[in-house]
């Protein structure tokens, strides 16, 4: 598992690196799992699947604009995401619960891999992918390069278009 988290750590730094010369200086922050769960929500989306009930918070950068950016992504359970992409590349760890993801253009269940908290993943640009939660929340925090969006594979499925399904179990 120490493996795992330095693989992302020096992926995060070589973001971090990559993006200092365009990016505001990054600001001082301790925060426990307690306290995270409990901070407010900005309320934005960009960046996530748009599902009702998925929240997001930005921890750093601004994911609609040039330059590094992280976000927490915080999925309640028996929430299913269908398969989008998005424009840049992604980096993510789970930090709590148990995340079900995968990759394709449709949904399917039976190419999910479980990722307990600890584990890391990847979202390359314009690689579609899906994911979904059981019984339990789960937190994920997401890192890249915006500006980032969204764009659902199958257009029905974008729970932000007025013909768009709500994605959830």
């Amino acid at each position: 598992m120490l493996k795992r988290f330095l693989v992302a750590a020096v992926c995060l730094a070589g973001l971090v690196a990559a993006s200092a010369s365009t990016s505001p200086t990054l600001p001082q922050m301790r925060m426990t799992p307690a306290e995270l769960r409990a901070s407010s929500f900005d309320g934005s989306q960009v960046g996530s699947s748009g599902v009702a009930g998925i929240h997001s918070k930005v921890l750093f950068g601004d994911p609609a604009k040039p330059g590094f950016y992280t976000i927490l992504l915080f999925v309640p359970p028996n929430k299913t995401i269908q398969a989008h992409s998005h424009r840049d590349n992604r980096m993510a760890a789970v930090l709590s619960g148990a995340w079900h993801f995968g990759y394709g253009n449709h949904f399917d269940e039976r190419s999910l891999k479980t990722l307990p908290q600890g584990s890391v993943y990847s979202e390359p640009a314009g690689v579609n992918h899906f994911a979904q939660t059981g019984s339990t929340s789960v937190t994920v925090e997401i890192s890249g390069y915006g500006p980032t969006d969204t764009t659902y594979f199958d257009p029905a499925n974008d729970p932000n278009s007025p013909n768009g399904k709500v994605s959830s179990k």
